[in-house]
Parts: C-alpha cells; structure tokens; sequence
C-alpha cells in the first residue's frame, strides 16, 4: 500500500488484481482509501479524485457531525451487541468466579474476579463471542454450499481490521472478521455468500455480482446495513 496527498487529505492507495477502481471513507479514523487495477496510473487516480472530491468531503463533514460511540469500559450498563441485537452488559465479580459469560435474552452476564481490569474483561468477551460465531458456522454452511454449489476446506475467525472477509481460493479456505457476529445474521450471511462466490469468480466483476444476484437477491440491502457505521464506498 502507498499513499498519496490529495486536496489537503492523505489517500491510501491499494492496488489489487480487479477491473474496476473502488473508492472507500473510514468514517472512525476520517480515512480515505481508494484500491485500484495494477496498471492505472497516478495521473489517473488524481483525475478520478478530483472528480469525486464534492462526495468526499461532504461525507467527511457528515462522519464529523456523527457522535462517535463512547469507549467501551467493561462495566454493567454498557450494549453490547450479538447478531445486531442489543444487550446489556451486566459486570458480575466475585473472589472464586472464573471468567465467563452468560446471554439471557436482554443481558451479557460477563463473571470476572475484582482484580481483573478492562483487558482481561475485554478477552473473556472476545473469546465468548468467538466461540458463539464458531458455532454458527457449521449451519451457515451446511445452507449456503449447496445453494452456491461450493464445497470449501476450512472455515476460520479472525480479528480483521480492514475487511469483512477474505477467501484463499487456492486452499479453499475462508476467514470471516469477528465483528460480523455482532451484525445482524443477514450481514453474516452476506460475507459469507460473498467469499464463497470468489471459487466461482475471484474478480469482482460483472459475472461475480452475476453470481451474488443468483444466489442472494437481497445481497444489497445487507451489504448496505452491514457498511452503514463502518463505510461508504463507490465502484467505478
């Protein structure tokens, strides 16, 4: 990756074996990054830039206007989030507990020792939402192989900063980020029939989304709500 100065702003540039030039804002960190073909040139990431640099920086004024969502400090009151429902975080301490954590239907029940502080709190967390995610995985499959008619080797959950999902089409292998199990199970889903359409198509071109419309009609109205909080994007 490289970057590029713009119009006052620092423009992350990608450069990727696609077709197309896809221009994305990181609203949390005010970012702007723009993944492109190997061979376009600079002259012409400026030009395409310029072109759509109103859209840009009025998303970045509304991203400014947004309250951002308050850290999160590990204590009872907080919301939390599982498959796009919101919880209650209730912080239960006791000398002999061992950490763990409970769902209800309107709390998380995070069990930890007094002495523990926010990162250890944080882990027991994570480490409960993966194993919740791992689980699902085995029914997601077992409905959407069949309907996109792949079979893959392995699927995995990982911490991604940058992505939703990746698929290694070489060992048929899939990663899913793990904050897609804080999404609506829709969102899941989407990532999911997304990676598992690359076996058929690695490119994200006209027959991929093809692809996408056969086997997820609605996959834009979840890839919407899914990018709502966390991107805008533009495909050119």
């Amino acid at each position: 990756m490289s970057q590029l100065i713009f119009d006052n702003l620092v423009v992350d540039v990608v450069r990727k074996a696609i077709k197309n030039l896809h221009l994305r804002i990181f609203p949390s960190e005010g970012r702007v990054r723009v993944t492109v073909p190997f061979f376009v040139s600079e002259t012409l990431i400026r030009r395409r830039l310029a072109h759509k640099m109103p859209w840009i920086k009025r998303k970045l004024a509304q991203f400014a206007d947004t309250p951002r969502p308050l850290p999160q400090m590990m204590v009872s009151g907080e919301t939390h989030y599982f498959l796009g429902k919101p919880f209650t975080l209730q912080l239960v301490e006791h000398p002999s507990l061992r950490p763990t954590v409970l769902r209800d239907e309107a709390q998380i029940n995070l069990y930890a020792r007094p002495a523990s502080d926010i990162n250890e709190r944080k882990k027991t967390l994570e480490l409960w939402y993966r194993k919740e995610f791992q689980a699902l995985l085995p029914s997601l499959l077992e409905k959407w192989e069949p309907i996109v008619g792949v079979k893959i080797a392995r699927c995995t959950v990982k911490k991604m900063n940058t992505r939703w999902g990746s698929c290694s089409i070489q060992s048929r292998r899939i990663s899913l980020n793990l904050e897609l199990v804080k999404k609506p199970l829709e969102c899941l889903e989407y990532v999911l029939v997304h990676e598992l359409v690359h076996l058929h198509e690695r490119l994200h071109n006209k027959r991929f989304w093809a692809l996408m419309d056969q086997f997820m009609p609605s996959w834009r109205n979840h890839r919407a709500i899914l990018n709502q909080s966390q991107t805008e994007e533009i495909c050119n």
